[in-house]
């Protein structure tokens, strides 16, 4: 019953929404819980891709976006849930950029979006549980798999020398399906993983877990997680001598895991989804001027997942949940012309004229069907403070 009656609202106030001269488009992200400190400058990225398409008149003949931010907190799917059915029954969003966490997109995806027919385009739910995952043609993403980035870091791992690891990962869908694809491809390079230890976010200490992982020994410690509870424990090992050798995943990245565990983050080595290019270099010289923080973890996907969403509704012909889901794919591969960061004006002029484009973006955006993206990696290295580029994979 639930269910019926959220769609019968979203239904009527997409219906009016389709009519005023704008177009209201979710941006689901985790503002509060273990990834806020990389959220906002996702949101930036986000709408950036939304003011760069207002400054040049908008979409549909002069119709306005208007993000509406709400709240994921990354790990609360019932905060999650909410906060989705308020941006659709009360904001009346067409469309969700978001959600952020995978647990928590998973969540929204289930008992919200498909229950009223509003698509999402999450710039960093990278569980590989999606890729197979019949949602109807609601569910995209911007961001590669970690099935993907489980094998690029087993890989790194064992190049490094390291056959022996023990593995911490966050308690939840993002955490449990990267160490599954880190074991799985570990074990098969001829890997040992001593231990598995979940671990839960926002605890504050962690000398249990350390304790745990510490006897169970290994040459390394690999702490699949996120800057608080995983960068808690990296620290905590390194005070206790329990390891010196750390690799992490592309849920840690960012500026302030290096200010808040400082010098035991040295040597640690990482992977995170990146393109190189000039899309990506296009992206960076415009969130510089915008004055955020444009190579932050997602934020590049954040602008891609925006601007496909407007895309898609121009190429619709209408600002609807069914125009806009039914026209991602189309605007997001070949064939047609290329559109990179500060083409969007240009691509909905000719989608407007009833041309074809190929969105390459910021993240040389390539979608595998639904609930899929391909995309490279980058190999990193903390080196006095700072992420230093090895390789991309």
């Amino acid at each position: 019953m639930k269910k019926f009656l959220l769609a019968a609202s979203v239904s009527a106030l997409t219906a009016g929404a389709a009519l005023a001269d704008e177009v209201r488009i979710g941006v689901l992200l985790g503002f509060t819980g273990p990834i806020e400190s990389l959220t906002g400058h996702m949101a930036d990225g986000a709408e950036l891709a939304f003011q760069e398409i207002n400054d040049a008149g908008g979409i549909l003949d002069g119709q306005m976006i208007v993000p509406v931010r709400a709240d994921s907190g990354c790990v609360d799917s019932a905060l999650a849930q909410a906060s989705a059915e308020r941006l659709i029954t009360s904001d009346g969003v067409v469309a969700i950029m978001g959600a952020d966490c995978s647990g928590v997109t998973r969540a929204v995806l289930e008992n919200v979006a498909m229950a009223t027919g509003v698509p999402m385009i999450s710039p960093s739910a990278t569980s590989p549980g999606f890729t197979d995952f019949d949602s109807g043609g609601l569910f995209f993403r911007t961001a590669p798999s970690d099935a993907r980035q489980g094998a690029i870091l087993a890989g790194i791992v064992m190049e490094r020398g390291f056959e022996t690891v023990a593995l911490t990962h966050a308690n939840n869908d993002y955490g449990a399906g990267l160490a599954n694809a880190f074991i799985e491809n570990f074990e098969e390079m001829g890997g040992t993983v001593t231990v598995v230890v979940p671990h839960e976010e926002a605890r504050g200490d962690y000398t249990a877990e350390v304790g745990t992982l510490s006897a169970a020994g290994g040459d390394a410690l690999v702490i699949l997680g996120y800057p608080d509870g995983g960068g808690s424990t990296l620290r905590t090992a390194w005070e206790l001598g329990a390891f010196d050798q750390f690799f992490i995943p592309d849920g840690m990245f960012g500026d302030d895991l290096i200010a808040s565990v400082g010098e035991a983050l040295e040597g640690t080595v990482g992977t995170l989804p990146w393109a190189v290019g000039e899309g990506p270099d296009r992206f960076h010289a415009m969130a510089e001027e915008a004055g955020f923080a444009g190579e932050s973890s997602f934020t590049r996907e954040s602008y891609d997942a925006a601007a496909l969403l407007a895309l898609a509704a121009q190429a619709a012909g209408e600002a609807t949940p069914a125009g806009i889901a039914a026209n991602i794919l189309r605007v997001a591969n070949a064939p047609g012309e290329e559109i990179l960061p500060g083409d969007l004006a240009r691509g909905l002029q000719i989608l407007a004229e009833g041309g074809e484009i190929n969105y390459v973006g910021a993240t040389n955006v390539e979608l595998i069907g639904q609930g899929e993206a391909a995309g490279t990696y980058r190999e990193y290295v903390v080196e006095d403070g700072q992420f230093v580029t090895v390789q991309f994979h």
